[in-house]
Formats: C-alpha cells, sequence, structure tokens
C-alpha cells in the first residue's frame, strides 16, 4: 500500500499495551502493525487479541489448516498484508512451503486431501464479496468435520475478514518477519 492512515505510530507510544503486544508477540513472533494502530483505541485492541486467542486456541483444527483457512480467506479478498502473515503463519504451524505455494491449485494438488479441499472451498467462496457460501459447501464439510469444527472454521474464515478489510482500509505496512518468509522461500517457488 502507498498510503498509511496513522503514519507510522510506534510500539513506544503505547507503553501501557506492552503486556499485550508481548503476549502477541510470543504468539506471533514478532508485533503486527495493525496491533499497533488498533493500540489508538486500546478497548478494540484487547478485544481483538481475546477473539483472536480464542480462535487461535481451539484444540478441534489443527493450527496449520487453521492457518490455511486464513490464507485462503486472504487470498480471495486480495489483501496482501494478510496473506504474509497467514502464508508465514502456516509455515510456522509445520506446513511445508510446496504446500503453501500450491493453495491456489489446492484442487488439483496432491498436497492437499479431501477433507483440506473442503474446508478451502467454503474459505475462498466465504472471503469474497459479496459472500459465496453455499449450502453445498457444509454439506461437504459435514463429511469430514463436526459441527463444533465447523463453527471453528468459519471463526477464522470471520476474523480474516475483519483483518482483511481493516489492514487493506487502514495501509498497514508489512512486517520483516513475514515479508522475509515471503521473499526468501515462497517467491522462488514462484509466488505471486
Amino acid at each position: 500500500m502507498s498510503y498509511s492512515f496513522l503514519g507510522g505510530d510506534s510500539r513506544e507510544n503505547f507503553s501501557d499495551q506492552e503486556d499485550l503486544f508481548k503476549v502477541i508477540e510470543g504468539f506471533m513472533g514478532y508485533l503486527p502493525n495493525s496491533h499497533l494502530s488498533m493500540a489508538v483505541n486500546p478497548q478494540l485492541n484487547q478485544s481483538f487479541a481475546a477473539l483472536a486467542g480464542t480462535i487461535f486456541s481451539s484444540q478441534k483444527i489443527d493450527q496449520g489448516l487453521m492457518q490455511l483457512i486464513a490464507l485462503a480467506s486472504s487470498l480471495s479478498s486480495g489483501c496482501k498484508y494478510c496473506q504474509a502473515h497467514t502464508s508465514h503463519g502456516a509455515h510456522q504451524a509445520g506446513v511445508n512451503e510446496e504446500k503453501i505455494n500450491d493453495i491456489l491449485r489446492y484442487q488439483e494438488s496432491a498436497h492437499y486431501d479431501a477433507s483440506e479441499k473442503a474446508v478451502l472451498d467454503l474459505a475462498f467462496a466465504a472471503g469474497k464479496t459479496p459472500n459465496q457460501a453455499k449450502q453445498e459447501h457444509f454439506d461437504n464439510l459435514l463429511k469430514y468435520f463436526s459441527n463444533e469444527q465447523i463453527v471453528d472454521i468459519v471463526a477464522v474464515i470471520a476474523l480474516f475478514g475483519f483483518l482483511n478489510r481493516w489492514n487493506d482500509t487502514l495501509g498497514s505496512h508489512l512486517e520483516d518477519v513475514p515479508n522475509t518468509f515471503v521473499e526468501e522461500k515462497l517467491k522462488p517457488l514462484g509466488w505471486k
């Protein structure tokens, strides 16, 4: 993005939220700039972090799959900032670079099994505007997942619906950690 609403607020400006920043940094490996922009409203930042923590602490869905769901939603919406974050997050959760790189070809890819393809069908459909989720998506998901797991899948998609809009609207600048991952690991494989 060539603009930024907040003009580069820094972590030091929000020292009252340092404890929260350390928790986020511990989970992600860096502090996302999106949390610095949310820090302008401390209650929003705290509430969002609590929601994200609840969703990503689920034991019903594998962390790697959660990150692939988030990546598919972000690809569908077009948010490059979140695409970099979620591809790095998938890798951190144990998903190999080839599988991440193959996500746009997931239907034909040997890297994805039938259950993952069902999840990604929904994530790509629901990430679009207007939403293109259909009953068939849920009928297919029910072959592989419980109702509780499907709720968690949709929670990831919905969370990234917020993040995709937040970061694209505010023009969040990409941090070094996810940028380096994309540049060094995915671009050599043909990532665009």
